[in-house]
């Protein structure tokens, strides 16, 4: 092997390496862990509220407690990287109301989109207690 075909092979070997790590460092995602309670401020066309809802976050796996004007329900959902999602179905004086909430979230805020079937769409903002 001549000097510049080994030169080659080593300028290309240390190439693909720094290759590798941009890539790791690039997909490693930031993990906010949102386990806490958290105070609501939703906004719908069937009006507003002010919910209260712990989480409790087991890697990208959410479960948790809703507290509102809806009533009490429990809940399970996802959080992965910034993004939530959570779902509960709460019995709202017999009728049963299915939420979703999704959005983003930091280690003491939260903001989203809200949807209430049968109720309506709307939005969200929370703060960490």
């Amino acid at each position: 092997m001549t000097s510049m075909h080994r030169r080659t092979v080593v300028v290309s070997a240390v190439m693909m390496l720094m290759l590798a790590l941009v890539t790791m460092r690039g997909s490693a995602q930031v993990k906010t862990d949102v386990t806490g309670k958290w105070a609501f401020n939703v906004e719908t066309a069937a009006g507003s509220g002010t919910p209260s809802i712990t989480f409790k976050q087991d890697g990208e796996k959410l479960t948790g407690h809703y507290t509102g004007q809806l009533g009490e329900s429990d809940l399970t959902g996802t959080m992965k990287g910034a993004e939530i999602a959570f779902t509960f179905t709460i019995d709202a004086q017999g009728t049963m109301i299915k939420a979703t909430y999704s959005g983003t979230a930091d280690k003491d805020s939260m903001k989203g989109t809200v949807v209430l079937e049968g109720l309506g769409d709307g939005t969200f903002t929370a703060k960490k207690q």
